[in-house]
């Protein structure tokens, strides 16, 4: 996870996954071609039929440039340490992702990375998104052997390594803060008990579609996950509660921190 500049214009200081905007040179030929997998393949495994093929396949090649620009880690076939070292300073020195995959001759794993949970923000966003909107599909993926993660000390000021638990008990311990689609997806991720096992689970049920419904209560925001009575999908499509109640900069259940970290054993 990553820690966002105190000046980023949303999320300011919170604890994200790496991820970023969708450029439209993602979705063209240049990138289509080191992206790895047909796009008809890539966007059968998205699970969005309104989507164009070559759209979908450039959610997956933004997928593997974020995760490269803002963690240093390059899901590429053969990329080792040393390919991922070299990669790293051409990027450093401006050169653009496409650029340094055309130069060390590169193709990426687009296929490597299973689609997990696509999240559209409530129309009325959160004050921590700055009034922003947003439309994001989360992957998940193994890092590559003999890579190591990192930060790209711009947007991100920090980077670790949690295990899912671990950063529950961070948040419950206000040592780090992190937003609604963060929170959930921890408890998600921490039912299962390693990557592998996440990633089987992603191919086997596919990618879940959340669309939080926001309502008041005591003067407070609350916003409702599929499952619960205030949200008109009824039913469940993930683990954990089914509403998080803001309180200050918090989200946590409407009975406190102590019930989201129950839910995961912490």
């Amino acid at each position: 996870m990553l820690r966002r500049h105190d000046d980023s214009g949303a999320f300011g200081g919170a604890y994200v996954f790496p991820g970023g905007k969708l450029d439209r040179a993602d979705c063209e030929g240049e990138s289509l071609c080191r992206v790895g997998s047909l796009p008809d393949r890539l966007h059968a495994a998205l699970g969005e039929p309104d989507l164009d093929a070559a759209t979908a396949a450039g959610l997956f090649y933004a997928a593997c440039r974020e995760t490269f620009e803002e963690a240093r880690v390059l899901l590429a076939r053969g990329a080792g340490a040393e390919a991922g070292e070299r990669a790293w300073a051409m990027l450093r020195e401006g050169f653009g992702f496409a650029e340094v995959l055309a130069a060390h001759d590169l193709e990426l794993m687009a296929d490597a990375l299973v689609p997990w949970s696509r999240w559209i923000t409530p129309r009325v966003p959160s004050a921590m998104a700055r009034n922003k909107r947003f439309d994001t599909r989360f992957f998940v993926a193994a890092v590559p052997e003999g890579q190591v993660a990192g930060f790209d000390d711009h947007e991100a000021v920090a980077g670790d390594w949690l295990n899912p638990r671990e950063a529950l008990r961070r948040y419950r311990d206000g040592s780090i803060v992190m937003g609604p689609p963060q929170i959930m997806s921890l408890v998600q991720l921490a039912q299962h008990r390693s990557a592998a096992e996440v990633i089987e689970s992603a191919r086997s049920r596919g990618p879940v579609l959340i669309e939080p419904e926001p309502f008041e209560l005591e003067g407070c925001r609350v916003v409702a996950y599929p499952g619960d009575e205030r949200h008109p999908l009824r039913e469940r499509v993930m683990a954990g509660p089914t509403r998080l109640i803001q309180r200050g900069n918090r989200f946590e259940p409407l009975e406190g921190i102590d019930a989201l970290l129950e839910c995961v054993g912490c």
